[in-house]
Protein backbone atom coordinates (compact mmCIF):
# COMPACT_ATOMS: atom_id res chain seq x y z
CA UNK A 1 0.00 0.00 0.00
CA UNK A 2 2.63 2.37 1.04
CA UNK A 3 4.68 1.23 -2.39
CA UNK A 4 1.18 2.26 -4.20
CA UNK A 5 1.06 5.75 -2.16
CA UNK A 6 4.44 6.91 -2.94
CA UNK A 7 4.01 6.32 -6.76
CA UNK A 8 0.90 8.37 -6.56
CA UNK A 9 2.90 11.10 -4.82
CA UNK A 10 5.72 11.20 -7.57
CA UNK A 11 3.42 10.55 -10.33
CA UNK A 12 1.25 13.82 -9.04
CA UNK A 13 4.82 15.63 -8.47
CA UNK A 14 5.78 15.01 -12.29
CA UNK A 15 2.88 16.40 -13.66
CA UNK A 16 2.98 19.75 -11.07
CA UNK A 17 6.53 20.17 -12.29
CA UNK A 18 5.13 19.98 -15.88
CA UNK A 19 2.41 22.40 -15.45
CA UNK A 20 4.79 24.68 -14.32
CA UNK A 21 6.57 24.90 -17.42
CA UNK A 22 3.31 25.03 -19.36
CA UNK A 23 1.38 28.14 -20.75
CA UNK A 24 -1.04 26.50 -22.39
CA UNK A 25 -2.52 23.24 -21.79
CA UNK A 26 -1.96 19.94 -24.12
CA UNK A 27 -3.84 19.77 -27.07
CA UNK A 28 -4.29 17.03 -29.74
CA UNK A 29 -3.27 17.69 -33.16
CA UNK A 30 -5.19 14.85 -35.02
CA UNK A 31 -9.39 14.60 -34.12
CA UNK A 32 -9.01 10.25 -34.60
CA UNK A 33 -11.78 11.53 -37.95
CA UNK A 34 -10.03 13.25 -40.72
CA UNK A 35 -7.20 15.90 -41.68
CA UNK A 36 -8.72 18.88 -40.07
CA UNK A 37 -6.01 21.53 -39.83
CA UNK A 38 -3.45 19.07 -42.17
CA UNK A 39 -2.36 19.15 -45.90
CA UNK A 40 -1.21 15.59 -47.45
CA UNK A 41 1.68 15.86 -50.14
CA UNK A 42 2.42 13.29 -52.10
CA UNK A 43 5.74 12.78 -54.51
CA UNK A 44 2.80 11.15 -57.55
CA UNK A 45 0.15 13.61 -58.38
CA UNK A 46 -2.63 11.72 -58.07
CA UNK A 47 -6.12 13.18 -56.36
CA UNK A 48 -6.82 11.48 -53.33
CA UNK A 49 -3.46 9.54 -53.71
CA UNK A 50 -2.90 10.88 -49.87
CA UNK A 51 -6.04 10.07 -48.66
CA UNK A 52 -5.50 6.58 -49.63
CA UNK A 53 -1.81 6.63 -48.02
CA UNK A 54 -3.00 8.20 -44.77
CA UNK A 55 -6.10 6.24 -44.26
CA UNK A 56 -7.85 6.07 -40.41
CA UNK A 57 -8.88 3.17 -38.62
CA UNK A 58 -11.61 2.38 -36.07
CA UNK A 59 -9.37 3.16 -33.53
CA UNK A 60 -8.71 6.52 -34.75
CA UNK A 61 -5.10 5.77 -35.88
CA UNK A 62 -2.94 6.73 -38.77
CA UNK A 63 -2.91 3.50 -40.71
CA UNK A 64 -0.06 4.35 -43.22
CA UNK A 65 -0.63 2.07 -45.92
CA UNK A 66 -3.52 -0.18 -44.94
CA UNK A 67 -4.50 -0.29 -48.89
CA UNK A 68 -1.33 -1.20 -50.09
CA UNK A 69 -0.17 -4.75 -51.08
CA UNK A 70 2.68 -6.24 -49.46
CA UNK A 71 5.59 -5.22 -52.20
CA UNK A 72 4.41 -2.32 -53.74
CA UNK A 73 7.07 -0.76 -56.02
CA UNK A 74 9.31 -2.68 -53.70
CA UNK A 75 13.20 -1.64 -54.18
CA UNK A 76 11.81 0.12 -57.18
CA UNK A 77 12.69 3.79 -58.91
CA UNK A 78 9.25 5.00 -58.67
CA UNK A 79 8.59 5.13 -54.63
CA UNK A 80 5.00 7.24 -56.10
CA UNK A 81 3.74 6.65 -52.35
CA UNK A 82 6.34 8.89 -50.73
CA UNK A 83 4.36 11.33 -49.11
CA UNK A 84 4.02 13.39 -45.91
CA UNK A 85 1.50 15.03 -43.74
CA UNK A 86 2.15 18.10 -42.56
CA UNK A 87 0.39 21.13 -40.43
CA UNK A 88 -1.35 24.05 -42.19
CA UNK A 89 -0.19 26.42 -38.83
CA UNK A 90 3.47 26.62 -37.90
CA UNK A 91 4.71 26.08 -34.39
CA UNK A 92 8.00 28.12 -33.00
CA UNK A 93 8.30 26.76 -28.92
CA UNK A 94 6.20 23.40 -28.05
CA UNK A 95 6.76 19.47 -26.78
CA UNK A 96 5.16 17.29 -29.16
CA UNK A 97 4.48 14.08 -28.49
CA UNK A 98 3.28 10.63 -30.55
CA UNK A 99 3.04 7.07 -30.86
CA UNK A 100 4.00 4.70 -33.52
CA UNK A 101 4.39 0.94 -33.69
CA UNK A 102 5.77 -0.72 -37.14
CA UNK A 103 2.88 -3.22 -39.74
CA UNK A 104 4.10 -5.98 -41.15
CA UNK A 105 4.04 -4.52 -45.22
CA UNK A 106 7.23 -3.35 -47.26
CA UNK A 107 7.53 -1.19 -50.15
CA UNK A 108 9.19 1.98 -51.49
CA UNK A 109 13.40 1.31 -51.41
CA UNK A 110 12.36 -0.98 -48.38
CA UNK A 111 16.01 -2.82 -49.50
CA UNK A 112 17.42 0.21 -49.06
CA UNK A 113 16.25 2.29 -46.19
CA UNK A 114 14.42 -0.72 -44.16
CA UNK A 115 11.81 0.22 -41.91
CA UNK A 116 12.16 3.91 -42.72
CA UNK A 117 9.26 7.05 -41.20
CA UNK A 118 10.33 10.30 -39.72
CA UNK A 119 8.68 13.30 -38.01
CA UNK A 120 10.28 16.87 -39.08
CA UNK A 121 9.89 20.06 -37.07
CA UNK A 122 10.87 23.47 -38.31
CA UNK A 123 9.64 22.90 -41.76
CA UNK A 124 10.89 25.65 -44.38
CA UNK A 125 9.43 23.77 -47.34
CA UNK A 126 6.49 22.05 -47.17
CA UNK A 127 7.33 18.97 -50.05
CA UNK A 128 7.55 14.86 -49.48
CA UNK A 129 11.23 15.24 -48.74
CA UNK A 130 10.98 18.75 -46.63
CA UNK A 131 13.66 21.16 -45.41
CA UNK A 132 13.57 21.31 -41.81
CA UNK A 133 15.34 18.61 -38.92
CA UNK A 134 14.24 15.42 -39.04
CA UNK A 135 13.45 12.91 -36.45
CA UNK A 136 14.27 9.54 -37.91
CA UNK A 137 12.21 6.81 -37.11
CA UNK A 138 13.89 3.80 -38.58
CA UNK A 139 14.48 0.12 -37.49
CA UNK A 140 17.52 -1.85 -39.75
CA UNK A 141 16.18 -5.71 -39.52
CA UNK A 142 19.48 -6.81 -41.24
CA UNK A 143 21.86 -5.67 -38.21
CA UNK A 144 18.71 -5.28 -35.52
CA UNK A 145 19.98 -1.83 -35.28
CA UNK A 146 17.44 1.28 -33.83
CA UNK A 147 17.87 4.47 -35.64
CA UNK A 148 14.27 5.93 -34.37
CA UNK A 149 16.04 9.53 -32.30
CA UNK A 150 18.59 10.19 -35.16
CA UNK A 151 18.96 13.40 -36.31
CA UNK A 152 18.49 13.87 -40.05
CA UNK A 153 19.61 17.11 -41.69
CA UNK A 154 17.53 18.25 -43.88
CA UNK A 155 19.57 20.95 -45.72
CA UNK A 156 19.30 22.75 -41.99
CA UNK A 157 22.35 24.54 -39.79
CA UNK A 158 22.58 23.33 -35.79
CA UNK A 159 25.32 22.03 -33.49
CA UNK A 160 25.68 19.13 -31.91
CA UNK A 161 27.71 17.25 -29.27
CA UNK A 162 28.94 13.43 -30.39
CA UNK A 163 31.48 10.65 -28.57
CA UNK A 164 33.93 8.89 -29.78
CA UNK A 165 31.62 6.41 -31.43
CA UNK A 166 29.88 9.19 -33.53
CA UNK A 167 26.49 8.78 -31.17
CA UNK A 168 25.17 11.94 -29.53
CA UNK A 169 27.00 12.65 -25.96
CA UNK A 170 26.25 15.49 -23.93
CA UNK A 171 29.50 17.74 -23.63
CA UNK A 172 29.17 17.34 -19.80
CA UNK A 173 29.55 13.52 -19.97
CA UNK A 174 32.58 13.87 -22.77
CA UNK A 175 30.95 14.86 -26.05
CA UNK A 176 32.71 16.67 -28.19
CA UNK A 177 31.04 20.39 -29.42
CA UNK A 178 30.87 19.66 -33.54
CA UNK A 179 29.16 21.61 -36.63
CA UNK A 180 26.19 19.89 -37.90
CA UNK A 181 27.19 17.46 -41.01
CA UNK A 182 24.60 16.05 -44.12
CA UNK A 183 22.59 12.89 -42.85
CA UNK A 184 22.11 11.41 -39.95
CA UNK A 185 23.34 12.17 -36.89
CA UNK A 186 23.45 8.82 -34.18
CA UNK A 187 21.31 9.16 -31.44
CA UNK A 188 21.90 7.50 -27.96
CA UNK A 189 22.66 4.27 -28.44
CA UNK A 190 21.05 0.80 -26.14
CA UNK A 191 17.52 2.89 -25.61
CA UNK A 192 14.43 0.17 -25.09
CA UNK A 193 12.65 0.25 -28.91
CA UNK A 194 10.20 -1.67 -29.73
CA UNK A 195 10.87 -2.65 -33.45
CA UNK A 196 8.28 -5.41 -34.45
CA UNK A 197 7.00 -6.88 -31.91
CA UNK A 198 3.57 -5.05 -31.98
CA UNK A 199 3.97 -2.82 -29.36
CA UNK A 200 3.83 0.84 -29.42
CA UNK A 201 6.87 3.18 -28.84
CA UNK A 202 6.68 7.25 -27.62
CA UNK A 203 8.38 9.93 -28.71
CA UNK A 204 9.07 13.35 -28.09
CA UNK A 205 10.16 16.59 -29.75
CA UNK A 206 10.38 19.37 -27.47
CA UNK A 207 11.87 22.40 -29.41
CA UNK A 208 12.55 25.89 -27.97
CA UNK A 209 12.03 28.50 -31.46
CA UNK A 210 16.27 28.17 -32.18
CA UNK A 211 17.71 27.70 -29.16
CA UNK A 212 17.27 24.05 -28.73
CA UNK A 213 15.67 21.01 -29.39
CA UNK A 214 15.40 17.63 -27.28
CA UNK A 215 14.40 14.10 -29.00
CA UNK A 216 13.25 11.75 -26.49
CA UNK A 217 12.48 7.92 -26.85
CA UNK A 218 10.24 6.08 -24.52
CA UNK A 219 10.60 8.52 -21.65
CA UNK A 220 14.75 8.64 -22.40
CA UNK A 221 16.75 11.69 -24.32
CA UNK A 222 18.33 10.27 -27.21
CA UNK A 223 19.41 13.17 -28.99
CA UNK A 224 19.87 17.16 -28.68
CA UNK A 225 20.68 20.11 -30.78
CA UNK A 226 21.49 23.84 -30.09
CA UNK A 227 21.62 26.71 -32.51
CA UNK A 228 19.30 26.40 -34.86
CA UNK A 229 19.20 27.80 -37.98
CA UNK A 230 15.73 28.18 -38.17
CA UNK A 231 13.09 29.31 -34.96
CA UNK A 232 9.22 27.81 -36.51
CA UNK A 233 7.35 26.22 -39.09
CA UNK A 234 5.39 23.32 -39.61
CA UNK A 235 5.04 19.79 -38.21
CA UNK A 236 5.08 16.46 -40.49
CA UNK A 237 4.64 12.84 -40.10
CA UNK A 238 6.32 10.75 -43.01
CA UNK A 239 5.25 7.84 -44.99
CA UNK A 240 8.28 6.33 -46.59
CA UNK A 241 9.20 2.53 -47.05
CA UNK A 242 7.17 0.33 -44.45
CA UNK A 243 3.69 0.08 -42.82
CA UNK A 244 3.36 1.84 -39.52
CA UNK A 245 0.79 3.56 -37.64
CA UNK A 246 0.09 7.02 -35.47
CA UNK A 247 -1.36 8.21 -32.46
CA UNK A 248 -1.74 10.12 -29.68
CA UNK A 249 -0.05 13.18 -31.96
CA UNK A 250 -0.54 16.28 -28.87
CA UNK A 251 1.33 19.63 -28.52
CA UNK A 252 2.01 21.54 -25.74
CA UNK A 253 2.75 25.51 -26.77
CA UNK A 254 5.05 27.73 -24.74
CA UNK A 255 4.65 31.82 -24.58
CA UNK A 256 8.54 32.59 -24.09
CA UNK A 257 11.63 30.19 -24.23
CA UNK A 258 12.75 28.59 -21.19
CA UNK A 259 16.14 26.99 -20.67
CA UNK A 260 17.19 23.62 -21.81
CA UNK A 261 17.75 22.59 -18.21
CA UNK A 262 14.37 22.73 -17.39
CA UNK A 263 13.70 19.60 -19.17
CA UNK A 264 16.76 17.89 -19.38
CA UNK A 265 19.74 17.95 -16.67
CA UNK A 266 22.93 16.39 -17.92
CA UNK A 267 25.03 14.00 -15.35
CA UNK A 268 28.62 15.79 -14.61
CA UNK A 269 31.22 13.47 -16.19
CA UNK A 270 32.87 11.23 -13.71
Amino acid sequence: MRTNLNQTLLSLACLVAASSLSAEESTSLFNGKDFEGWKLLTRKAEEGLGEKIFSINESGEIHIYRDFPDGYQLDGKKNDTHAIMVTEKSYQRYHFTWEYKWGTKKLNNFGKYQYDAGMFYHVQQAKVWPQGYEYQIRWDHRTNQNHTGDIWNCEVGFRWSQSENKTWLPVSQGGKPVPHAGGQHLAKPDVLVHALDGEWNQCEVIVMGNDFAIQKLNGVVVNVITELEHDSGPIAMQAETAEIFYRNLKIQEFSKSLPLSDFFKEKPAK
